[in-house]
């Protein structure tokens, strides 16, 4: 994998550039669709790559793990084969899924036992097998297994689980370095910092991570409840550490107005599952704002969803539509709210790069995070 910085903003950390895998190359800064069982839900991969435009998906090793299960997915011959894919897919090495499962799961020194959400079978995430899964199910960038701690969180805890995913770190490299991919093409290993919201323990984090001198960097353990100007301070003192020749990813964030200051403070890459989730409850994300499309006020407007963003359901469908198929739970209703906002995010961030590259950035950022604010 290579990562080329073509233009950087005066005013800021943004940059654009583009990251080459073998399964096409990235333009940065980039969103990311979440898939996380090999599925974009209700986004058929067609649309994803013609419609949406998205170079890369996610896919959630957890989740996988357990359904299909790697037995299928090795048989089938990754997840790119299995569910038809070109493009890029990153995965998610599941520390967050089982994070979230506090109920059914122990952490030790050895790894994560958890209990299934399925069945309630006990499994355990080593950074170890946590590697081999990942490496059966073939994406293009793995990332390494850590514990994300959740906000609010003492500053004790917060060490305790910084030294354990830092062991854990170690131990994934060694694992990563001694196992090869499976399916004919390259897979980069993304370390993940970690430290809650405590500047000494971010910043401990990033060095450490940079040391190791791997293909990118994820920062972790964000957009987990606390306040949005805590993510941005955390944000801005770890992508002062990380290395600029590499891309920066900041996991599961967020909104359209996180994403813009996060690509101000020097980020890359972002994911999140808001624009599919919020798009099925009829929350669209538009240009001029945000629209609660079961509102009465839009029972009559005729308009484009979006009059910008030159997605095909943009252009056909109208507001007064879509609302009708929302409030009817018609299946079709979902759909569109979510290819809108995919589509929506990824003009975004194209938007983003362009104006980067125009030197326009600064300016263009902060009238937009005021639109973008809005509810219409």
């Amino acid at each position: 994998m290579e990562f080329t910085i073509y233009q950087k903003d005066e005013e800021s950390k943004a940059r654009a550039g583009i990251l080459t895998t073998d399964h096409g190359d990235i333009q940065t800064p980039i969103f990311m669709p979440v898939g996380t069982g090999g599925t974009v839900k209700g986004v058929h991969q067609h649309e994803l790559k013609t419609e949406i435009k998205a170079p890369v998906i996610l896919g959630n090793t957890y989740h996988l793990y357990l359904r299909p299960g790697n037995e299928v997915l090795k048989n089938a011959g990754g997840l790119h084969n299995f569910i038809n894919w070109d493009g890029a897919i990153l995965t998610d090495s599941g520390g967050y899924q089982v994070f979230s499962l506090s109920e059914i799961r122990k952490i030790t020194e050895e790894g994560a036992v958890f209990q299934s959400h399925i069945d309630g079978s006990k499994h355990i995430f080593t950074p170890e097998n946590n590697v081999e899964t990942q490496r059966i199910i073939g994406a293009d960038i793995i990332m390494a297994l850590d514990e994300c701690t959740p906000y609010p969180c003492d500053f004790d805890y917060a060490r305790k689980s910084l030294d354990l995913t830092h062991r854990w770190l170690d131990r994934g490299i060694k694992k990563y370095r001694e196992t090869d991919p499976l399916y004919g093409h390259n897979q980069a290993y993304f370390p993940i910092v970690q430290g809650s919201v405590y500047k000494d323990l971010r910043k401990e984090s990033a060095e450490k991570i940079a040391e190791k001198g791997m293909d990118g960097n994820a920062i972790g353990g964000l957009s987990v409840g606390e306040p949005a100007e805590e993510m941005y301070a955390m944000t801005d003192i770890v992508t002062d550490i990380l290395p600029e020749s590499k891309p920066r990813y900041l996991m599961g964030v967020g909104t359209p107005v996180n994403i813009l200051e996060a690509i101000a403070l020097g980020v890359d890459m972002f994911d999140c599952v808001m624009p599919t989730r919020n798009g099925r409850n009829g929350m669209l994300f538009t240009s001029e704002g945000i629209i609660n499309i079961r509102n009465s006020k839009w029972k009559e407007d005729f308009s484009p969803i979006d009059k910008v963003v030159n997605s095909f359901v943009d252009e056909q469908y109208s507001k007064a539509y879509l609302r009708h198929l929302i409030i009817s739970n018609e299946m079709l209703g979902a759909q569109i709210a979510s290819i809108h906002n995919l589509a929506f995010y990824l003009w975004l961030v194209k938007m983003a790069r362009e104006k980067i590259i125009s030197g326009e950035f600064n300016i263009w950022k902060n009238q937009m995070v005021k639109e973008l604010a809005q509810r219409l």
